[in-house]
Protein backbone atom coordinates (compact mmCIF):
# COMPACT_ATOMS: atom_id res chain seq x y z
CA UNK A 1 0.00 0.00 0.00
CA UNK A 2 1.07 3.55 -0.80
CA UNK A 3 -0.49 6.98 -0.21
CA UNK A 4 0.22 9.31 -2.44
CA UNK A 5 2.84 12.05 -1.89
CA UNK A 6 1.62 15.81 -1.08
CA UNK A 7 2.57 16.93 -5.00
CA UNK A 8 1.33 13.63 -6.40
CA UNK A 9 -2.18 14.13 -4.90
CA UNK A 10 -1.94 17.70 -5.87
CA UNK A 11 -1.10 16.87 -9.56
CA UNK A 12 -4.10 14.24 -9.38
CA UNK A 13 -6.83 16.93 -8.03
CA UNK A 14 -5.49 19.62 -10.79
CA UNK A 15 -5.77 16.62 -13.53
CA UNK A 16 -9.08 15.99 -12.17
CA UNK A 17 -9.91 19.65 -12.25
CA UNK A 18 -9.20 19.87 -16.20
CA UNK A 19 -11.04 17.11 -16.77
CA UNK A 20 -14.91 17.26 -18.26
CA UNK A 21 -15.80 14.83 -15.87
CA UNK A 22 -15.05 16.48 -12.79
CA UNK A 23 -15.31 14.31 -9.57
CA UNK A 24 -15.01 16.75 -6.55
CA UNK A 25 -19.03 16.90 -6.25
CA UNK A 26 -19.35 13.31 -6.53
CA UNK A 27 -19.40 11.77 -3.08
CA UNK A 28 -16.58 8.52 -1.95
CA UNK A 29 -18.72 5.52 -0.12
CA UNK A 30 -17.11 5.64 3.83
CA UNK A 31 -17.74 2.37 6.37
CA UNK A 32 -19.36 3.34 8.94
CA UNK A 33 -17.61 2.55 12.68
CA UNK A 34 -19.36 -0.24 14.25
CA UNK A 35 -20.99 -2.19 11.21
CA UNK A 36 -19.61 -5.69 11.74
CA UNK A 37 -21.67 -6.98 9.79
CA UNK A 38 -20.80 -9.77 6.78
CA UNK A 39 -22.33 -8.82 3.63
CA UNK A 40 -25.28 -11.29 2.58
CA UNK A 41 -24.49 -10.14 -1.13
CA UNK A 42 -21.06 -10.86 -3.43
CA UNK A 43 -19.41 -7.84 -4.24
CA UNK A 44 -18.40 -8.18 -8.45
CA UNK A 45 -15.21 -6.59 -9.73
CA UNK A 46 -15.52 -3.90 -12.53
CA UNK A 47 -13.20 -5.68 -14.55
CA UNK A 48 -10.96 -8.96 -14.35
CA UNK A 49 -7.43 -8.73 -16.07
CA UNK A 50 -6.02 -10.70 -18.90
CA UNK A 51 -4.58 -13.74 -17.66
CA UNK A 52 -0.96 -14.54 -17.30
CA UNK A 53 0.56 -17.82 -18.19
CA UNK A 54 0.74 -19.62 -14.86
CA UNK A 55 0.04 -17.94 -10.92
CA UNK A 56 -1.03 -14.57 -10.09
CA UNK A 57 -0.06 -13.34 -6.32
CA UNK A 58 0.07 -9.92 -5.61
CA UNK A 59 -0.29 -6.48 -7.33
CA UNK A 60 1.22 -2.96 -6.98
CA UNK A 61 0.10 0.25 -8.57
CA UNK A 62 2.06 3.01 -10.21
CA UNK A 63 -0.23 6.56 -10.08
CA UNK A 64 1.00 8.76 -13.17
CA UNK A 65 1.07 12.00 -11.41
CA UNK A 66 -0.17 13.74 -14.47
CA UNK A 67 -2.64 11.78 -15.90
CA UNK A 68 -3.98 9.20 -13.41
CA UNK A 69 -5.55 7.82 -16.23
CA UNK A 70 -2.15 6.43 -17.21
CA UNK A 71 -1.65 4.57 -14.10
CA UNK A 72 0.02 1.54 -14.05
CA UNK A 73 -0.74 -2.29 -12.57
CA UNK A 74 2.22 -4.12 -11.75
CA UNK A 75 1.61 -7.74 -10.85
CA UNK A 76 3.40 -10.60 -10.57
CA UNK A 77 2.83 -14.19 -11.57
CA UNK A 78 4.77 -16.70 -9.57
CA UNK A 79 6.59 -19.44 -11.05
CA UNK A 80 9.80 -20.61 -12.07
CA UNK A 81 9.67 -19.66 -15.07
CA UNK A 82 7.19 -16.60 -14.42
CA UNK A 83 7.37 -12.83 -14.80
CA UNK A 84 6.18 -9.41 -13.36
CA UNK A 85 3.27 -8.43 -15.23
CA UNK A 86 2.21 -4.66 -16.18
CA UNK A 87 -1.68 -3.94 -16.84
CA UNK A 88 -3.10 -0.49 -17.63
CA UNK A 89 -6.67 0.42 -15.84
CA UNK A 90 -8.70 -1.34 -18.48
CA UNK A 91 -6.71 -4.89 -17.12
CA UNK A 92 -4.83 -5.22 -20.74
CA UNK A 93 -1.30 -6.94 -20.45
CA UNK A 94 1.52 -4.16 -21.96
CA UNK A 95 3.56 -6.82 -23.34
CA UNK A 96 6.60 -4.41 -23.89
CA UNK A 97 6.70 -4.41 -20.22
CA UNK A 98 6.51 -7.31 -18.50
CA UNK A 99 9.93 -8.73 -17.51
CA UNK A 100 9.94 -12.63 -17.21
CA UNK A 101 11.83 -14.31 -13.75
CA UNK A 102 12.54 -16.83 -11.32
CA UNK A 103 9.23 -17.20 -9.53
CA UNK A 104 8.39 -13.29 -8.23
CA UNK A 105 6.02 -13.77 -5.11
CA UNK A 106 5.40 -10.13 -3.94
CA UNK A 107 5.78 -6.49 -5.94
CA UNK A 108 5.81 -2.91 -4.36
CA UNK A 109 6.15 0.47 -5.78
CA UNK A 110 7.61 3.38 -4.03
CA UNK A 111 8.22 7.18 -5.41
CA UNK A 112 11.54 9.26 -5.47
CA UNK A 113 14.50 6.80 -4.99
CA UNK A 114 17.03 9.64 -6.01
CA UNK A 115 19.29 7.62 -8.78
CA UNK A 116 22.07 9.94 -10.79
CA UNK A 117 20.66 13.04 -8.60
CA UNK A 118 17.38 12.38 -10.35
CA UNK A 119 14.17 11.21 -8.34
CA UNK A 120 12.83 7.88 -9.68
CA UNK A 121 9.81 6.15 -9.02
CA UNK A 122 10.51 2.37 -8.25
CA UNK A 123 9.27 -1.30 -8.51
CA UNK A 124 10.65 -3.72 -6.53
CA UNK A 125 9.32 -7.57 -6.71
CA UNK A 126 10.85 -10.48 -4.82
CA UNK A 127 12.83 -13.13 -6.91
CA UNK A 128 12.14 -16.82 -4.55
CA UNK A 129 14.76 -18.61 -6.48
CA UNK A 130 17.46 -16.30 -6.95
CA UNK A 131 17.02 -14.91 -3.50
CA UNK A 132 17.05 -11.39 -4.49
CA UNK A 133 15.40 -8.36 -5.46
CA UNK A 134 14.95 -7.12 -8.78
CA UNK A 135 13.90 -3.50 -8.83
CA UNK A 136 12.75 -1.20 -12.30
CA UNK A 137 11.95 2.00 -13.06
CA UNK A 138 8.82 3.52 -13.89
CA UNK A 139 6.77 3.54 -15.80
CA UNK A 140 9.32 2.67 -18.39
CA UNK A 141 10.59 -0.64 -16.30
CA UNK A 142 13.77 -0.52 -17.15
CA UNK A 143 15.92 -2.50 -14.96
CA UNK A 144 18.35 -0.59 -11.74
CA UNK A 145 19.60 -3.84 -9.75
CA UNK A 146 22.49 -5.16 -11.76
CA UNK A 147 20.50 -8.16 -12.23
CA UNK A 148 19.24 -8.52 -8.82
CA UNK A 149 19.89 -7.42 -4.92
CA UNK A 150 20.83 -10.23 -3.00
CA UNK A 151 19.31 -10.45 0.66
CA UNK A 152 19.00 -12.61 3.56
CA UNK A 153 22.57 -13.52 3.30
CA UNK A 154 23.89 -15.83 5.09
CA UNK A 155 20.71 -17.66 6.01
CA UNK A 156 20.93 -21.52 6.69
CA UNK A 157 17.87 -22.65 7.93
CA UNK A 158 15.01 -24.67 5.91
CA UNK A 159 13.27 -22.04 3.37
CA UNK A 160 14.96 -19.00 5.11
CA UNK A 161 15.94 -17.56 2.15
CA UNK A 162 13.36 -18.26 0.09
CA UNK A 163 12.09 -14.67 -0.88
CA UNK A 164 8.03 -13.94 -0.14
CA UNK A 165 6.79 -10.57 0.74
CA UNK A 166 7.42 -7.05 0.54
CA UNK A 167 6.94 -4.15 1.00
CA UNK A 168 8.60 -0.60 0.84
CA UNK A 169 8.25 2.71 3.12
CA UNK A 170 9.40 6.06 2.27
CA UNK A 171 9.98 8.12 5.40
CA UNK A 172 9.44 11.64 6.31
CA UNK A 173 13.08 12.36 5.19
CA UNK A 174 12.95 10.56 1.83
CA UNK A 175 14.82 7.33 2.49
CA UNK A 176 13.31 4.66 1.15
CA UNK A 177 13.31 1.28 2.86
CA UNK A 178 12.20 -2.87 1.16
CA UNK A 179 10.99 -4.84 3.69
CA UNK A 180 11.32 -7.97 2.86
CA UNK A 181 9.93 -11.71 4.42
CA UNK A 182 10.39 -15.50 3.11
CA UNK A 183 8.85 -18.63 2.94
CA UNK A 184 10.31 -19.44 6.63
CA UNK A 185 12.23 -17.94 8.96
CA UNK A 186 12.93 -17.74 13.10
CA UNK A 187 10.58 -17.15 16.02
CA UNK A 188 12.87 -14.97 17.77
CA UNK A 189 11.41 -11.78 16.71
CA UNK A 190 13.74 -11.56 13.39
CA UNK A 191 11.69 -12.91 10.92
CA UNK A 192 11.74 -9.71 8.29
CA UNK A 193 14.90 -7.85 7.32
CA UNK A 194 14.64 -4.17 6.76
CA UNK A 195 17.05 -2.71 3.99
CA UNK A 196 18.69 0.88 2.74
CA UNK A 197 17.79 1.39 -0.67
CA UNK A 198 20.39 3.82 -1.99
CA UNK A 199 22.36 5.07 -5.38
CA UNK A 200 25.64 2.57 -5.84
CA UNK A 201 27.10 5.84 -7.76
CA UNK A 202 26.49 4.57 -10.83
CA UNK A 203 22.71 4.98 -10.76
CA UNK A 204 21.79 1.22 -9.67
CA UNK A 205 20.55 0.16 -6.50
CA UNK A 206 22.20 -1.35 -3.55
CA UNK A 207 20.61 -2.20 -0.34
CA UNK A 208 22.14 -2.00 2.94
CA UNK A 209 20.75 -4.39 6.01
CA UNK A 210 19.36 -1.79 8.54
CA UNK A 211 17.42 -4.21 11.15
CA UNK A 212 15.92 -7.09 11.74
CA UNK A 213 12.46 -7.40 13.47
CA UNK A 214 8.91 -8.98 13.53
CA UNK A 215 7.42 -12.46 15.66
CA UNK A 216 6.46 -15.35 14.07
CA UNK A 217 4.35 -18.01 15.37
CA UNK A 218 5.83 -20.84 13.68
CA UNK A 219 2.79 -22.07 11.96
CA UNK A 220 2.56 -21.56 8.67
CA UNK A 221 4.57 -18.55 6.88
CA UNK A 222 4.52 -15.10 6.78
CA UNK A 223 4.01 -13.50 3.13
CA UNK A 224 1.52 -10.44 3.14
CA UNK A 225 3.26 -6.94 4.29
CA UNK A 226 1.69 -3.67 3.97
CA UNK A 227 3.27 -0.30 5.15
CA UNK A 228 1.41 2.81 5.67
CA UNK A 229 4.34 5.77 4.69
CA UNK A 230 1.87 8.96 6.28
CA UNK A 231 1.51 6.97 9.59
CA UNK A 232 4.79 4.95 9.79
CA UNK A 233 3.63 1.62 10.29
CA UNK A 234 4.14 -1.85 8.84
CA UNK A 235 1.57 -4.69 9.05
CA UNK A 236 2.01 -8.28 8.34
CA UNK A 237 0.02 -11.31 8.43
CA UNK A 238 1.27 -14.23 10.49
CA UNK A 239 -0.71 -16.68 9.03
CA UNK A 240 -3.72 -18.85 10.87
CA UNK A 241 -2.37 -16.33 13.95
CA UNK A 242 -3.56 -12.67 12.91
CA UNK A 243 -1.75 -9.27 11.82
CA UNK A 244 1.29 -7.50 13.52
CA UNK A 245 1.97 -3.72 13.21
CA UNK A 246 5.32 -2.66 14.20
CA UNK A 247 7.20 1.05 13.44
CA UNK A 248 8.21 0.80 9.72
CA UNK A 249 11.15 3.81 11.06
CA UNK A 250 14.53 1.07 12.21
CA UNK A 251 15.05 3.74 14.77
CA UNK A 252 11.66 3.70 16.62
CA UNK A 253 12.67 -0.01 17.77
CA UNK A 254 11.42 -3.46 17.43
CA UNK A 255 8.36 -3.24 20.02
CA UNK A 256 5.01 -4.91 18.49
CA UNK A 257 2.00 -2.47 18.60
CA UNK A 258 -0.59 -4.58 18.12
CA UNK A 259 -1.96 -8.16 16.93
CA UNK A 260 -5.16 -7.88 15.46
CA UNK A 261 -7.65 -10.14 12.96
CA UNK A 262 -7.21 -13.15 15.57
CA UNK A 263 -10.70 -14.30 15.03
CA UNK A 264 -13.12 -15.15 12.94
CA UNK A 265 -10.55 -16.13 9.64
CA UNK A 266 -11.61 -19.40 8.30
CA UNK A 267 -7.65 -20.43 7.71
CA UNK A 268 -5.11 -17.59 6.24
CA UNK A 269 -4.57 -14.53 6.99
CA UNK A 270 -3.16 -13.33 3.55
CA UNK A 271 -2.94 -9.58 1.67
CA UNK A 272 -3.00 -6.70 3.38
CA UNK A 273 -3.69 -3.33 1.90
CA UNK A 274 -5.09 0.13 3.18
CA UNK A 275 -7.19 2.75 1.77
CA UNK A 276 -7.05 6.27 3.11
CA UNK A 277 -9.67 8.61 3.75
CA UNK A 278 -7.52 11.59 5.25
CA UNK A 279 -3.89 11.95 6.54
CA UNK A 280 -5.07 9.68 9.74
CA UNK A 281 -7.69 7.93 8.69
CA UNK A 282 -8.87 5.52 6.87
CA UNK A 283 -9.15 1.01 6.38
CA UNK A 284 -7.02 -1.59 6.63
CA UNK A 285 -8.65 -4.87 4.28
CA UNK A 286 -7.28 -8.25 5.18
CA UNK A 287 -7.77 -11.60 2.92
CA UNK A 288 -9.59 -14.15 4.56
CA UNK A 289 -8.35 -16.33 1.84
CA UNK A 290 -10.07 -19.39 1.92
CA UNK A 291 -13.84 -18.06 2.28
CA UNK A 292 -12.92 -15.78 -0.36
CA UNK A 293 -14.11 -12.14 1.19
CA UNK A 294 -11.93 -9.68 3.70
CA UNK A 295 -12.19 -8.08 7.09
CA UNK A 296 -12.10 -4.35 7.51
CA UNK A 297 -10.24 -2.66 10.15
CA UNK A 298 -9.80 0.79 11.86
CA UNK A 299 -6.08 2.09 10.19
CA UNK A 300 -6.61 5.12 12.93
CA UNK A 301 -7.15 2.16 15.60
CA UNK A 302 -9.73 3.60 18.36
CA UNK A 303 -10.85 6.62 20.07
CA UNK A 304 -8.01 6.11 22.96
CA UNK A 305 -6.10 3.44 21.64
CA UNK A 306 -4.61 3.62 17.48
CA UNK A 307 -3.09 0.50 17.53
CA UNK A 308 -6.44 -0.87 19.08
CA UNK A 309 -7.94 -2.46 15.52
CA UNK A 310 -11.41 -3.48 15.70
CA UNK A 311 -13.27 -5.35 12.99
CA UNK A 312 -15.94 -2.88 11.34
CA UNK A 313 -16.99 -4.86 8.52
CA UNK A 314 -16.46 -8.53 6.37
CA UNK A 315 -16.83 -8.14 2.70
CA UNK A 316 -17.76 -11.10 0.24
CA UNK A 317 -16.06 -11.23 -2.97
CA UNK A 318 -16.02 -12.61 -6.28
CA UNK A 319 -12.12 -13.23 -6.11
CA UNK A 320 -11.24 -16.50 -5.20
CA UNK A 321 -8.45 -17.75 -2.56
CA UNK A 322 -6.67 -14.31 -2.53
CA UNK A 323 -3.74 -13.45 -1.88
CA UNK A 324 -2.10 -10.51 -2.64
CA UNK A 325 -4.32 -7.45 -2.77
CA UNK A 326 -3.80 -3.31 -3.00
CA UNK A 327 -5.97 -0.35 -2.29
CA UNK A 328 -5.95 3.07 -4.28
CA UNK A 329 -7.29 5.84 -2.29
CA UNK A 330 -7.21 8.56 -4.89
CA UNK A 331 -9.50 9.13 -8.07
CA UNK A 332 -7.81 7.33 -11.21
CA UNK A 333 -10.29 7.97 -13.81
CA UNK A 334 -14.57 7.97 -14.86
CA UNK A 335 -14.47 4.36 -13.72
CA UNK A 336 -12.36 4.47 -10.57
CA UNK A 337 -13.74 8.08 -9.11
CA UNK A 338 -13.42 6.91 -5.41
CA UNK A 339 -10.37 4.66 -5.53
CA UNK A 340 -9.48 1.18 -6.36
CA UNK A 341 -9.44 -2.13 -4.76
CA UNK A 342 -7.63 -4.32 -6.70
CA UNK A 343 -7.67 -8.45 -5.86
CA UNK A 344 -5.46 -11.55 -6.94
CA UNK A 345 -7.73 -14.73 -7.90
CA UNK A 346 -7.27 -18.05 -8.50
CA UNK A 347 -7.79 -18.07 -11.89
CA UNK A 348 -5.05 -16.60 -13.09
CA UNK A 349 -6.09 -12.57 -12.96
CA UNK A 350 -6.45 -9.93 -11.10
CA UNK A 351 -9.98 -8.29 -10.28
CA UNK A 352 -10.51 -4.59 -10.14
CA UNK A 353 -13.04 -3.27 -7.80
CA UNK A 354 -14.74 0.26 -7.43
CA UNK A 355 -13.90 1.50 -3.71
CA UNK A 356 -17.86 2.26 -3.47
CA UNK A 357 -18.64 -1.30 -4.30
CA UNK A 358 -16.28 -2.55 -1.51
CA UNK A 359 -17.67 0.23 0.74
CA UNK A 360 -21.29 -0.11 -0.04
CA UNK A 361 -24.00 2.26 -1.09
CA UNK A 362 -25.68 2.22 2.26
CA UNK A 363 -22.48 3.76 4.05
CA UNK A 364 -22.19 7.32 4.88
CA UNK A 365 -20.06 9.92 2.32
CA UNK A 366 -17.48 12.38 2.25
CA UNK A 367 -15.65 13.73 -0.62
CA UNK A 368 -12.99 12.52 -2.39
CA UNK A 369 -11.09 15.65 -3.18
CA UNK A 370 -11.46 17.53 0.32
Amino acid sequence: MKTCSASICIALIISLLSCKKQQSSQPEAKLQAGDKTVTTETVKPFLITDTVQFDTDDPAVWINPTDPAQSLVIGTDKEANGGLYVFNLTGKIIPEKTKKLQRPDNVDVEYGLRLNGKPTDIAVTTERLTHKLRIYALPDMQPLDNGGVEVFAGETGPEFRSLMGIALYKNKAGKIYAIVGRKSGPTNGTYLWQYLLEDDGQGQVKATLVRKLGQYSGKKEIEAIAVDDALGYVYYSDEGVGVRKYYADPEKGNQELALFATTGFTEDHEGISIYQLTDSTGYILVSDQQANQFHIFPREGSASNPHQHSLIKVIKVATKESDGSETVSVPLNAYFKHGLFIAMSADKTFQFYRWEDIAGKDLQKINVTE
